[in-house]
């Protein structure tokens, strides 16, 4: 069970949006199936940590498919009031917008086209900023991280999940053989892009540890930062304060 080498990860912007347009009409059914339904947990967690009451304008980042952008607007006891969803891959956002209209939301989601290293957004006009799997595929992370910062009002928060590697030595080896072998077989046969599930397991092991990434939160200028393992450590979950 022991993996073997990871390729090298190629994180040209064109490369990931092309890559993740490719393989947008099966994202949400592969991140369903893939995660064994717990993806639905690790996004509801991260909007708890925001602590919303109703009156906030909040910033989705790396939005997809819009899923955590759905989950914002639609928490309970109290959702944001508006969330802006921003990603660089167009069919993402089509598809995003296609949920959003269906859930009857699309006059308190709206979605952009945009990169996490420019974000289309004034000077503190978020109340708090999202960012769900899509921090690792970014090319200069630390330029982000400065980018939620500037967008945020004061006392705004940021939770930023991103896959993470159990620290439990049994667990992590099942773990690593089943994210390493199987999981890039299985989602390269359903979403008919086998690139695309090399490229994960390649992008979260070239993924700072989380103490290593808590620092570059607090170097762009947070901070009250927090590291929550979920599920063992298979997800983590960054909060931060400006």
């Amino acid at each position: 069970m022991t993996p073997g080498p990871l390729p090298a990860v190629d994180k040209q912007p064109a490369r990931i949006a092309a890559m993740f347009d490719a393989i947008a009409g099966r994202y949400d059914t592969l991140n369903h199936v893939l995660s064994v339904g717990l993806d639905y947990g690790w996004r509801q967690r991260a909007v708890r940590e925001l602590r919303l009451t109703g009156s906030e304008r909040v910033l989705d980042m790396c939005t997809g498919t819009a899923d955590l952008a759905i989950a914002l607007a639609t928490a309970r006891p109290a959702s944001a009031r508006e969330v802006i969803g921003v990603d660089f891959a167009g069919e993402m956002l089509r598809l995003g917008a296609r949920k959003v209209t269906q859930a009857g939301l699309g006059a308190r989601i709206h979605l952009a086209r945009g990169d996490a290293t420019r974000v289309p957004m004034a000077d503190g006009s978020c109340d708090a900023a999202t960012v769900a799997f899509g921090i690792r595929n970014v090319v200069h992370p630390a330029a982000a991280a400065r980018e939620f910062w500037r967008v945020l009002a004061p006392g705004g928060r940021l939770a930023v999940l991103e896959f993470g590697s159990p620290r439990l030595p049994g667990f992590r080896a099942l773990y690593q053989w089943y994210f390493r072998q199987v999981l890039p077989r299985v989602g390269g046969w359903i979403s008919r892009h086998s690139d695309a599930y090399t490229y994960l397991p390649a992008s979260v092991a070239e993924f700072p540890p989380p103490e290593t990434f808590a620092a570059l939160l607090r170097d762009a200028g947070f901070r009250a930062v927090r590291h929550i393992p979920l599920t063992f450590g298979v997800v983590s979950l960054f909060i931060a304060e400006k």
